[in-house]
């Protein structure tokens, strides 16, 4: 599957919104992290990431969102992520309660995981 994306400026109000549908992963992250990082030159006051179309993240996607916000707070803008899907929601959290060490052998490892999180919050 494949990610598509798209971007809206309100430079009225200093907010960029994109939205991302399809998969972000191994395969897509590096061109997104691309557009995004443009989108962050662009110095807007918030970045939203609009996730609704987003239907799987894998750690590679994760990483380029982590790496964004960051760059976006040494900036002194800010980041937010909108519209998650349960089960794009529950990588965050499970994210959001592992401690700041690796628990995972490799980042095969944690994909497996994180893919098998998201499919039992579908339901599959």
């Amino acid at each position: 599957m494949e990610l598509t994306t798209k971007v809206t400026i309100d430079s009225e109000n200093s907010v960029a919104r994109v939205a991302v549908a399809g998969a972000l992963n191994t395969d897509t992250a590096p061109d997104f992290e691309k557009r995004l990082g443009s989108v962050l030159e662009g110095n807007h006051e918030l970045t939203v990431l609009d996730m609704k179309d987003l239907d799987y993240i894998s750690s590679a996607g994760l990483r380029v969102i982590f790496k964004a916000a960051k760059q976006a707070k040494a900036a002194g803008h800010r980041m937010a992520a909108a519209n998650r899907k349960p089960h794009i929601d529950k990588v965050f959290e499970i994210l959001k309660a592992l401690p700041d060490m690796a628990v995972f052998a490799n980042e095969q490892e944690l994909d497996d995981y994180l893919d098998a999180m998201q499919q039992r919050a579908r339901g599959e």
